[in-house]
């Protein structure tokens, strides 16, 4: 692997009709968040080889909301990543990364927000970065990673949706 993206589902409804949180849907803002942000990356040039899904409901939809950006990306629908922790994420973008150059990681907070927190801080990043992170990682967001060839991280972007009109 030599990118990963961690990219956060989008804004999702409070409830679901299940009342079950997996089954929660995305807010009609948090498709038009999703969908945005998945064209920003592609503009940008941050195209997936494999993107892994969380299978939550939220999750799902919010990569059928970018998937038309990156038509040639393989998704893989992964039920262990459902609120899995950073440790987890990170090595189900390993395993993925044998086969992959880039990665990107459709998953929940709080685990994505805290694999991106380590590895801003394994990647020596500024401090005002790794703040900024810390304090603010809002659905849609997404953060980019460069991985070297002993998987050494650095950082390659943050990005936040641009806030509701």
């Amino acid at each position: 692997m030599q990118r990963l993206i961690l990219f956060r589902h989008g804004k999702a409804e409070p409830d679901s009709l299940s009342g079950d949180d997996f089954d929660r849907r995305l807010a009609p803002r948090g498709v038009l968040e999703s969908a945005a942000m998945g064209a920003s990356l592609a503009d940008l040039g941050f195209t997936p080889d494999v993107v892994l899904v969380s299978t939550a409901a939220r999750t799902r939809e919010t990569w059928e909301a970018m998937a038309a950006s990156f038509p040639n990306a393989e998704a893989r629908f992964d039920p262990e990543l459902y609120h899995a922790d950073s440790g987890a994420l990170r090595q189900a973008a390993r395993d993925a990364g044998r086969t992959a150059g880039t990665v990107m990681l459709v998953a929940h907070n709080p685990g994505l927000q805290e694999l991106t927190l380590q590895l801003l801080l394994e990647g020596s990043a500024p401090n005002d970065l790794v703040n900024q992170a810390s304090r603010k990682f809002p659905p849609a967001a997404t953060a980019v990673f460069l991985i070297d060839a002993n998987g050494r991280p650095s950082f390659d972007g943050l990005f936040y949706p641009d806030p509701p009109r």
